[in-house]
């Protein structure tokens, strides 16, 4: 939602953050709070009445209840990628927050068929539209949400075949088909730490891994990708964004 000449100084609450907890102390508080309540009741009756909706539920499907708002914040001025790098690129993700980041960026959004923003996200489609894009433009930012969203559920079991489908369906295809490419980089990389137990982000170090094809040697000794072998490595980047350019330049010494 657009909110235009809107307020500033309200505190919403993500949904992801409150699994199975009732709502009514996660409700919109502030400056504009009276406005958001009202869309939210009006829009359950909408909502519920909606043919939509009644279809979903004769299917058999989860029905919508309501409208939630949260991750508030107004446009930044970003510089983009060619500014910065002069590089040209894409974003392929079913996320709306990542495509708008990608946007802000200089990305170009690349919609793939049968991607969801899911656990049934067409993981083989990604990887296979990512060396497409790859073979006309400089740099993909390729984003799949599956392991976020089986963290927020709770359930290990799904987070463990998300990553194994990822690195099944995308990353293997990617690396045998980069190389015909020229010479390549990767980063691979979550933006947070989402733990089953706690059905919510945390705050704790991620694992990242960097490629370049130019070279061959491991620099830390890390064999495994995973938090425990990325902390023994004593490598931490404090500010995380400042990755990429190490992905452009020349990479960690």
């Amino acid at each position: 939602m657009v909110w235009r000449n809107g307020v500033d100084g309200m505190r919403l609450t993500p949904p992801h953050d409150i699994s199975g907890q009732p709502v009514e102390p996660h409700l919109p508080v502030g400056p504009g709070a009276e406005c958001l309540s009202a869309i939210m009741e009006t829009a359950r009756t909408i909502v519920r009445d909606h043919p939509v909706n009644r279809a979903r539920i004769q299917e058999g499907k989860v029905g919508a209840t309501d409208v939630w708002f949260w991750g508030q914040g107004r446009r930044p001025q970003i510089p983009t990628l060619k500014t910065r790098f002069m590089v040209e690129g894409a974003v392929i993700s079913a996320v709306d927050l990542v495509n708008g980041l990608g946007r802000l960026a200089g990305l170009r959004v690349i919609t793939v068929p049968g991607a969801t923003g899911f656990l049934d996200t067409d993981y083989a489609a990604k990887g296979r539209y990512g060396l497409e894009v790859l073979a006309e433009t400089d740099f993909l930012l390729l984003h799949i949400e599956a392991p976020d969203e089986a963290g927020h559920m709770g359930r290990a079991d799904l987070k463990v075949e998300a990553l194994e489908r990822i690195d099944e369906l995308i990353l293997g295809p990617m690396l045998d088909g980069l190389p015909a490419l020229g010479d390549f980089a990767l980063l691979l990389m979550p933006d947070h730490a989402t733990p089953s137990k706690l059905k919510t982000h945390s705050n704790e170090p991620v694992p990242f891994a960097m490629l370049q094809s130019s070279r061959s040697e491991r620099r830390n000794g890390a064999r495994r990708y995973t938090e425990a072998e990325a902390a023994r490595t004593g490598v931490m980047v404090s500010q995380g964004h400042r990755l990429i350019e190490a992905l452009f330049g020349d990479g960690f010494p």
